[in-house]
């Protein structure tokens, strides 16, 4: 074969100028937020640039109207005015920066460290000495339209609000705040449409916190804590779906005062309770053991986190950023699960390219990584189609491109794995991205379609040998679980499960016979082969061992994928890779291959031969990250590190409509490779059709 290298170096990289705003920073500095300016990332910094970016894209808040270091008179010390600053200030919209147009403000503290154990969130009772400064903030009589006040360090979140007496001001406790309308006072009534979408790094955080308060108040187990928020997460999901359908106010929902007096919590928990009974009722996931043992007080604090949300409403890649990070944490496997990072999950779907209309299965699929991927590469396939890239959906578009993965998820993807723990958590995951199950199956897939499992049957009438489009996967794999079940080997015996040995004459390897013990990675390779159609796609994380060590046993299941496939593209990865997100410092390719029809095989037998053909090959050197998930970022000759240009658009909900806000900001340029060799292969593939028959003959 004619290999094709990719040198990383030649891909290039070109930075945008912001009118003000530099195009590199030193290690310590970062682009802030609300003033395009460069700052010092230190201390609260980084706390105030989340929250910053959580108002505009969650609350609906526009940049121009809030302002950073606002000083607010708070008494006098002797014959000096003394003042505070707000560390974000927030004012009417288009009105000038003064404290007669103030309306909200916002204190922020360094981030506590990260420690091992599950951050226990404080009360507000634990927090009333960091209130008081809030309240000064708030209470001055400078200050008359003021009504809202958030303190946090990045863990806690604090929301208080202002109501003017003529005694005084006097502050109320509140789980949230309102969205941008600021007709929104009492909060007495609830409302879809005063609901917010979800903006990365924020619902992240929510979903932690959430976690957090179950495991480190209740005293539960990590994984029953992951449960217990997940029956409440669907319990929420339903009620948007619901509310949406019959045009009702809804269920889950905390009154400003309820998360902090008992009758309160109660009344939380009767509804609450109501509305689970329904979900088990409808999803068949659940059952009759499926309770929510929470106590009030821990139920009020989750209810009072994730109902401001509009969850449907949420982009699909923010809600499964924020579902996988407490799923890998809680339910990783000791079976050489070793859960696949996003940048080679992103890889992989960016080069199969997945159609609406194909049958997309992963044999070994954990967390449910490439499934979640491809749904979220067809939905940006329809936004660029629709010329909405970037924004999030209209309510037309957001019932169309749902109903449409609901679809395509019940008819063409498709999961299993060994742990029915996992099976059921990538179950609700692909729930709460398309409302719909899809279809996981609990099964063996090496001794498929034999096996004891539950998910057998129903994966062989849906999915048999043979019959798939597009498979992905990253199989467990390593020396200490090699598999002796002679049942299993059987499959395999005339395959990669044999032996290979060195011809002394010929320098070659001569199949023998089969083996007593094969690692699963090895045995996955051929599954995946057979489990496609003819034409059909793989893309499957291995071992660098089998695509380069010089054995005859490797060497022989090389030689067997060149029988029986077409080799498109090799990707190595670097050890940061797998070494942050999964713990394991192993080096690793991605390998994509297209399955040869019987006519191609018989063709090279009677050549003599494989023919030549051009690969594409490429060795990512950066991931983004560092061995210990640090980001790793681009520079400059000098060291300073590069800038790029993005473009930030938010769909913002207002009185008169819709309106379209758009940012242009600065940021630093992570250095990842995967992105660019994506783009490399479609370069590639424009230059060289794929070897053998075509794929997608309809195309």
């Amino acid at each position: 074969m004619e290999q094709m290298g990719l040198d990383m170096g030649d891909l290039g990289e070109a930075t945008q100028s912001v009118e003000g705003v530099p195009d590199s920073l030193a290690d310590d500095e970062i682009i802030d937020f609300i003033t395009g300016e460069r700052v010092k990332d230190k201390g609260s910094e980084p706390v105030r640039q989340r929250v910053a970016r959580a108002l505009f894209h969650e609350y609906g808040i526009s940049v121009a109207d809030m302002r950073r270091d606002f000083p607010i008179p708070v008494a006098s010390v002797g014959r000096r005015k003394a003042t505070k600053k707000a560390d974000i200030a927030i004012f009417t919209h288009g009105a000038p920066h003064d404290l007669a147009n103030l309306r909200r403000v916002v204190i922020c503290k360094p981030e506590p460290k990260a420690s091992r154990k599950v951050t226990k969130i404080r009360t507000f009772n634990q927090a009333s000495e960091d209130l008081e400064e809030l309240e000064e903030l708030l209470g001055t009589e400078k200050t008359p339209q003021a009504q809202y006040g958030m303190w946090t360090n990045g863990v806690d979140f604090f929301f208080l609000y202002k109501e003017s007496t003529r005694f005084g001001a006097r502050f109320e406790q509140r789980a949230d705040w309102p969205i941008a309308d600021e007709s929104v006072q009492s909060g007495s009534v609830v409302s879809v449409a005063r609901l917010r979408r979800g903006e990365a790094a924020m619902l992240k955080t929510a979903f932690q916190r959430c976690h957090n308060y179950i495991h480190g108040n209740e005293g539960m187990p990590k994984d029953a804590a992951f449960w217990q928020f997940l029956y409440l997460l669907f319990a929420k999901m339903h009620d948007e779906r619901v509310s949406r359908q019959a045009r009702r106010a809804p269920e889950f929902y905390a009154l400003p005062s309820e998360p902090f007096n008992e009758e309160g919590r109660k009344a939380i928990r009767k509804r609450i309770e109501a509305l689970f009974a329904d979900v088990k009722k409808e999803y068949p996931l659940f059952t009759a053991r499926d309770e929510i043992s929470l106590s009030d007080r821990a139920l009020a604090f989750i209810v009072g986190e994730l109902a401001p949300y509009d969850l449907m409403g949420t982009d699909i890649d923010v809600k499964g950023m924020a579902y996988q990070e407490l799923l890998g944490s809680n339910l990783r496997g000791d079976r050489g699960q070793y859960f696949t990072p996003i940048g080679a999950v992103e890889l992989t779907v960016a080069i199969l390219d997945p159609q609406e209309d194909e049958t997309v299965f992963d044999p070994a699929c954990g967390t449910g990584g490439f499934l979640r991927e491809t749904l979220r590469h067809l939905l940006n396939k329809w936004r660029a189609e629709e010329k909405t890239i970037g924004l999030p959906d209209t309510e037309e578009q957001l019932i169309d491109h749902q109903g449409r993965l609901r679809t395509f998820a019940d008819e063409h993807l498709f999961g299993a794995d060994f742990d029915p723990f996992l099976v059921r958590a990538t179950s609700m995951s692909i729930m709460t991205l398309t409302g719909g199950e899809g279809n996981l199956y609990n099964m063996d897939s090496l001794a498929f379609p034999r096996g004891h499992l539950s998910g057998v049957a129903a994966a062989e009438e849906r999915i048999p040998l043979g019959s798939v489009d597009v498979l992905m996967t990253n199989p467990p794999f390593g020396t200490d679980i090699k598999i002796e079940d002679k049942d299993v080997l059987a499959q395999y015996r005339d395959g990669v499960g044999r032996s290979w040995t060195r011809n002394k004459a010929t320098g070659k390897t001569d199949p023998g016979e089969p083996r007593s013990a094969v690692p699963p990675e090895q045995l996955f390779i051929q599954r995946a082969v057979d489990w496609v159609r003819p034409g059909g796609l793989i893309g499957i994380v291995l071992p660098n061992g089998i695509l380069s060590n010089p054995g005859p046993v490797d060497e022989g299941i090389r030689e067997w994928i060149l029988e029986h496939c077409w080799v498109l593209a090799s990707v190595e990865l670097p050890v940061e890779t797998f070494i942050y997100d999964a713990g394991v410092n192993i080096l690793t390719s991605l390998l994509f291959l297209k399955k040869k029809t019987e006519n191609e095989k018989l063709k090279a037998t009677m050549a003599g031969g494989q023919p030549d053909y051009p690969v594409f090959m490429a060795v990512a050197e950066k991931v983004g990250i560092d061995r210990r998930g640090n980001p790793v970022y681009k520079r400059q000759p000098d060291g300073e590190v590069v800038l790029e240009v993005i473009e930030e658009r938010e769909r913002i909900r207002r009185d008169g409509g819709d309106e379209v806000t758009i940012l242009h900001r600065k940021r630093k340029a992570i250095d990842n490779d995967l992105p660019e060799i994506a783009e490399a292969y479609k370069r590639f593939r424009l230059q060289h059709e794929e070897p053998g028959e075509p794929r997608r003959p309809n195309r």
